[in-house]
């Protein structure tokens, strides 16, 4: 029976006793869990790990979730940006009875608890924060500020869905976070769910004062309906009766609704002020007020473990126990542990529980996508190689126009792109589905449309969340950016490349779509933007991460650029980075040419090369990006003029990463390819688009890697021309030409003339440009020769 609460006692429902107390145990026992006898010190974990400070404010806001489901029947997923705040969430999935429905060991009685508490930060368990081993999740939180963006994400296209975005306000300090306030004017009542967001403001980050915490009421509702919300001030600290939180919850809801019955009704309102909460509490509530004489409930000395010293001080001791059984846990757990009657009234069952929602393991919901023909938009080559002329990206932008229009009724497909679709050619997309906006736009905008499926801001941050929450729940997407800028969400790819790799070692987690980034503006041709926009490094960070969930692809065409294209969008559970040229330039494969290459990742194009087909070549001349291939193809042009006898074959890559042994890389090929594309002890000359250690990095392993020279991008750049920019980094096809030339036969008459002459016209180029301010036509308008 629980017992009313006393005079000088909080009013906490038993559920949120409950919550607080099993969180609270996570962090610090190991035994007695629920304190069937006196606390003794070989009862507390050796180490103590977790973040106890945002715990009671998260146990608050699912208690009043659970309300809102049983109440209203809502269709909730539940996003918690504070990921640290675990113990919270791993309480509340095993009083549900989530935990016990993914691992019959986590069962609902004393034996549960324990197992759980035994997994909680130990090895082989359940770390500090949310992961994708925790169920009616996806996403982790670890990394602040990327919860808003992807609760978004979540919510597209999902019309009956309600995700609640718990926003630390630690993390809303944060440039992502403050950029995804705005999120809401992209959502679109009639097509989309809808995001409330809960501001949790208590008050303290690590060991400082959080910069919302030092705002009035006034300056946080004025800040919020700047940013177009309806906020909403929830103040629990203390616990007042009557379930404010609950009631907020509710009303918060009452408005969502009518803002989407009215759109749905035809009357979509102008600037619908979205409703959201900001909710204050005391860090670390229910904590002891001081201990030692050191405050620590309210402030920042609960943000982790409140008592670090609890197993070799007696006081401290004494303090943990007394703070424990003042959620009087013999009241709310029985004889076996088993949660009463009373706790678990509250809460939903079956599949309306929060931590059963299906959206949280968006791979059994995921629909393989319509994909069009490729054979309409394909670039002919009746008369072969280099004989017709296309912009790649701007091929791609009329295939993917097509699928914009076969996913239409699902609406399952976006795009994601910080205001650079047009810019990267693909703007045909823009004819099937406008630029999603939902407020009202008074000046001159072309192709806005409330209902959009493209989605364009100026925040890389914005659209890597709203792409993560998209696939995350069962969709598909594709995200265009400039190559240097995808930079900007370095991290975010990091982060989610460890969920794919976790998720991968889930058994339950169904794999989601591949997240692929198509980097156009490539820094070969950002010769007018300067050195700032100069930078292949995205490709190097994602070569740093586990091989079995990245892949790089350089497609040197239009053709090559469709069929990768089609591949990594039927593709699950790996993050894709595509580095595409969108200026009109040379192409060189039909489309059955092009899957051929494509599936064997890198291959010899003998038409390019001299070497005699089978036999052992003087020097492989290989590439790996569009411009690379262009400077490649021109250097051995010149080498096939002025050294015909020469033996050099042609090799271009398109997957990188099958440069890696196979035992290091799903992608890497077999060893009997790899000698027939590079020989044994044939030296190599590889123009790449990047960084060359990234090369590097992948032939480690291969025999004597040391034969490979490779050119690429060596941090040198200015404002300049396509071909001086190509000198500076030492990867025209002059300095490729001196390259093959060392490794022929250096010492001969005729190579010594030759290395001479590819010298002194390099140099005359770069001397000419500079007096007027263009590449020459040599440059501008080579062709292949054959």
């Amino acid at each position: 029976m629980i017992s009313p609460a006393q005079p000088g006692q909080t009013a906490r429902s038993p559920y949120v006793r409950a919550a607080d107390y099993v969180a609270a145990a996570l962090i610090f026992l190991q035994d007695n869990l629920l304190l069937r006898e006196p606390l003794r010190p070989e009862h507390i974990k050796p180490r103590l790990l977790g973040h106890w400070g945002t715990c009671p404010g998260i146990t608050r806001i699912y208690a009043a979730l659970n309300g809102l489901v049983r109440e209203q029947g809502a269709d909730v997923l539940l996003v918690t940006g504070p990921g640290h705040g675990a113990p919270a969430i791993h309480a509340a999935l095993w009083l549900e009875g989530t935990h016990e429905d993914y691992d019959s060991n986590l069962a609902r009685t004393g034996a549960g608890l324990r197992e759980l508490a035994r997994r909680y930060c130990a090895p082989d368990g359940f770390p500090s924060h949310l992961s994708p081993a925790v169920p009616g999740t996806l996403h982790e939180g670890g990394e602040l500020g990327y919860g808003l963006a992807t609760a978004f994400g979540a919510a597209l296209d999902a019309p009956e869905r309600l995700v609640v975005c718990v926003v630390g306000d630690g993390e809303a300090e944060t440039g992502p976070a403050a950029g995804a306030w705005h999120s809401n004017k992209y959502l679109d009542p009639v097509t989309g769910g809808a995001v409330l967001p809960v501001l949790h403001l208590n008050g303290y980050k690590i060991s400082s004062p959080t910069v919302f915490a030092t705002m009035t009421d006034d300056e946080l509702t004025s800040l919020f309906r700047g940013y177009g919300w309806d906020p909403h001030i929830v103040d629990v600290t203390g616990d007042p009766p009557g379930e404010p939180l609950a009631t907020a919850v509710l009303d918060a809801h009452d408005a969502i609704r009518d803002i989407q019955q009215r759109a749905r009704g035809g009357q979509a309102p102008q600037r619908p002020a979205w409703p959201m909460i900001v909710l204050r509490s005391l860090k670390g509530q229910g904590a002891p007020a001081e201990v030692e004489g050191r405050v620590i409930e309210g402030s920042f000395h609960a943000h982790q473990v409140p008592l670090p010293d609890v197993r070799e001080d007696p006081r401290q001791l004494r303090a943990l126990e007394a703070w424990l059984r003042s959620y009087r846990p013999d009241e709310l757990f029985d004889a076996n542990g088993r949660p009463v009657a009373e706790v678990l009234s509250g809460i939903p069952e079956g599949g309306m529980r929060i931590g059963a929602q299906p959206a949280a393991n968006g791979g059994r919901l995921r629909h393989p996508l319509d994909l069009p023909s490729l054979e309409p938009h394909a670039v002919p080559l009746p008369k072969g190689p280099g004989t017709a002329t296309a912009s790649p990206t701007r091929v791609l932008g009329g295939w993917l126009a097509d699928l914009m229009e076969t996913t239409a009724a699902r609406r399952d497909f976006r795009i994601v792109s910080p205001d650079e679709l047009a810019s990267n050619k693909l703007d045909a997309v823009l004819a099937a589905s406008g630029r999603a906006y939902s407020w009202p736009v008074e000046e001159y905008a072309e192709d806005l449309a409330r209902d959009g499926r493209v989605m364009e801001m100026l925040s890389e941050h914005n659209c890597q969340g709203w792409l993560q929450g998209y696939l995350l729940t069962g969709r598909h997407g594709l995200f265009p950016t400039y190559e240097a800028f995808a930079a900007i969400v370095d991290s975010m790819a990091n982060q989610h490349a460890k969920w794919l790799k976790m998720s991968r070692e889930v058994d339950w987690r169904a794999p989601v779509s591949s997240l692929t980034y198509l980097l156009s503006s490539e820094g070969w041709r950002q010769e007018h933007n300067g050195y700032s926009h100069q930078g292949p490094g995205f490709i190097s960070n994602l070569l740093n991460r586990k091989s079995t969930v990245t892949g790089v692809y350089l497609p040197p065409d239009a053709n090559t650029l469709l069929f990768t294209m089609e591949r990594l969008l039927d593709e699950t559970g790996k993050i894709n980075a595509v580095v595409a040229g969108k200026h009109d330039a040379p192409q060189w494969l039909d489309l059955d040419a092009a899957r051929d290459h494509c599936r064997a990742g890198a291959s010899e194009w003998t038409w390019a090369g001299t070497a005699a087909e089978g036999g052992d070549p003087e020097v492989v001349l290989a590439c790996a990006g569009g411009i690379p291939t262009v400077e490649s193809l021109a250097a051995a042009d010149l080498l096939r003029r002025d050294l015909p006898d020469a033996s050099i074959r042609f090799v271009n890559i398109v997957d990188l990463c099958s440069l890696a042994p196979a035992d290091r890389h799903p992608h890497g090929m077999p060893d009997g390819q790899f000698r027939a594309l590079f020989g044994e002890e044939t030296p190599v000359v590889l123009d790449f688009h990047g960084y060359p250690s990234a090369v590097h990095q992948l032939l480690h392993g291969r025999p004597r890697p040391d034969r490979f020279h490779v050119r690429g991008y060596i941090e040198e750049g200015t404002t300049t021309t396509p071909y001086d920019l190509l000198a500076l980094n030492g990867t025209t096809r002059h300095d490729l030409a001196l390259t093959v030339l060392r490794h022929l036969d250096p010492y001969s008459g005729r190579s010594r003339q030759l290395a001479a002459q590819y010298a002194h016209r390099r140099d005359e180029i770069r001397r000419e440009l500079r007096r007027t301010g263009v590449d020459p036509a040599e440059i501008t308008e080579w062709t292949w020769t054959g």
